[in-house]
């Protein structure tokens, strides 16, 4: 595929392939992008940044909505094109266009919402002929560095808002899976987003994403990956407004009071779709010492019922990791865990980039598969004396995007929703779980600032106090 600069599809003499993780075949190719594209890009989203500007809320709505309804019709299309390029399931990546579309009508929602509120000035003491309200204005533009393991979804966590207040935007999607971003910026041009009201750079991001993110001319970064290329990215943005949303190795507390069968049921759902390619994925999971073998028995026959194979085909439950190379790299995490210690209960096995659906008990927190991201299909079984004990291990890390907890007891659910630091909590369910319309972020090292349309345009407008002095 071609990519979008400068309002226009442009090819380049240097490609990238874009590779199918399943069978490694030769999905597309994308351009490599050059300095001279970037800067080209920068010039036009300046022009483009006024051209959104002028636009009404009410015509960025329509656009939005008109976008919307257009990848809905393609639903088949993109699902089939998330999967060669990501190797999710169809039926997983069919869930990503419909939450994509709905992301893009409520973004359209946000536009029409745009607004101030008057300022009580004559509260403060001396007040009497000022008249107070503020206004939102666009920041200008927006450079959106999305991930692969969301290729669509998230993508449009960025594009959507960030019209919707009236910016313009380049889009860095990720290399490994850039077809389905440069597909909906086609969209999203056919709906009516003016030709330079919207870019797709692809490229390396360790050139294209920095040279973007440092430039002068941008004045909001959205980001979405690792903790590594988080902090980076924040070094060189220098005085610019920025989203970060990162890793995490999210865990779930299981109390003695908790339903198994429902908890392992749960376990079972967070922990591997998209083959655990998801930073809020279950890793760590902490059962209470008098229930811990009764959930490892009831978690085994549901992982092992977890089949694996080619995504494209409808009976395949969990495809596979985006590279052979994370899928060596989970492999090593997990026999260096039972070497260490941990006990093998289900999986462990890999064959090229799949690597099988695997639960691990007596994990240590010290271990890899515990204190860092596994960013893969396993999850690590520790059991806890005590709640407090549960709760500071919980908190033992330098994340905290989101967390669950299993208990039909009211003083133990607030505490828990109290004292885990974590971004996002869920009582009675794992900590993959997310609707779009909600503030989305996480605590600590796991990023600031939040996600979902109606928070996002926040952050991605200036807020203006206009102070009239009335005679």
């Amino acid at each position: 595929m071609k990519m979008f600069v400068g309002g226009e599809w442009v090819e380049k003499r240097e490609t990238i392939p874009v590779i199918n993780p399943y069978d490694g075949s030769v999905v597309d190719t994308i351009p490599r992008a050059d300095h001279d594209d970037v800067e080209r890009a920068l010039a036009t989203a300046v022009r483009g940044a006024q051209t959104m500007r002028r636009l009404s809320g009410y015509q960025r709505a329509q656009i939005l909505r008109r976008a919307a309804d257009l990848l809905a019709q393609r639903t088949e299309e993109f699902a089939r094109t998330i999967t060669l390029e990501e190797g999710k399931v169809l039926p997983e990546a069919r869930f990503e266009v419909s939450r994509a579309a709905e992301i893009l009508h409520l973004s359209a929602d946000e536009a029409k919402r745009l607004g101030g509120e008057v300022v009580p000035l004559d509260g403060a003491p001396g007040v009497g002929k000022q008249f107070g309200f503020t206004i939102r204005v666009p920041c200008g533009i927006v450079v959106g560095i999305s991930p692969f393991n969301f290729p669509l979804h998230l993508v449009a966590h960025k594009v959507g808002p960030a019209l919707a207040a009236g910016n313009s935007v380049i889009l860095k999607p990720a290399t490994d899976t850039p077809l389905s971003a440069l597909k909906l910026v086609a969209v999203l041009l056919e709906a009516g987003v003016p030709a330079d009201g919207i870019q797709c750079v692809t490229g390396s991001g360790g050139e294209v994403g920095e040279w973007l993110c440092a430039d002068p001319r941008v004045r909001k970064i959205t980001f979405t990956g690792s903790r590594d290329v988080g902090e980076r990215i924040c070094k060189i943005a220098g005085l610019k407004k920025v989203t970060m949303e990162l890793g995490s190795n999210s865990p779930v507390i299981i109390m003695p009071d908790a339903d198994l069968d429902k908890v392992a049921s749960a376990v079972a759902a967070t922990g591997y779709s998209n083959a655990g390619q998801v930073c809020i994925s279950a890793q760590r999971v902490i059962p209470l010492a008098p229930i811990y073998s009764d959930f490892l028995e009831a978690l085994r026959p549901k992982v092992a019922a977890i089949t694996t194979g080619n995504p494209l085909e409808e009976g395949t439950k969990m495809g596979p990791m985006v590279r052979e190379s994370d899928a060596k790299r989970v492999e090593a995490w997990v026999r260096e865990a039972i070497e260490g210690g941990a006990r093998l209960v289900v999986g462990g096995e890999r064959q090229g980039a799949i690597f099988a659906p695997t639960v691990l008990a007596d994990v240590k927190p010290e271990m890899r598969v515990s204190r860092s991201e596994l960013f893969g299909p396993a999850v690590a079984v520790t059991p806890a004396p005590t709640i407090d004990d549960a709760i500071a291990m919980a908190n033992d890390t330098n994340y905290g995007l989101s967390a669950g907890v299993f208990t039909q007891n009211l003083d133990w659910a607030m505490r828990f929703a109290r004292e885990v630091e974590s971004g996002n909590i869920h009582i009675n369910w794992g900590p993959q779980w997310r609707v779009d319309l909600m503030p989305y972020g996480g605590l600590k090292e796991s990023g600031f600032g939040k996600e979902g349309p109606k928070y996002a345009v926040e952050e991605m407008t200036e807020l203006k106090m206009v102070v009239m002095h009335l005679q």
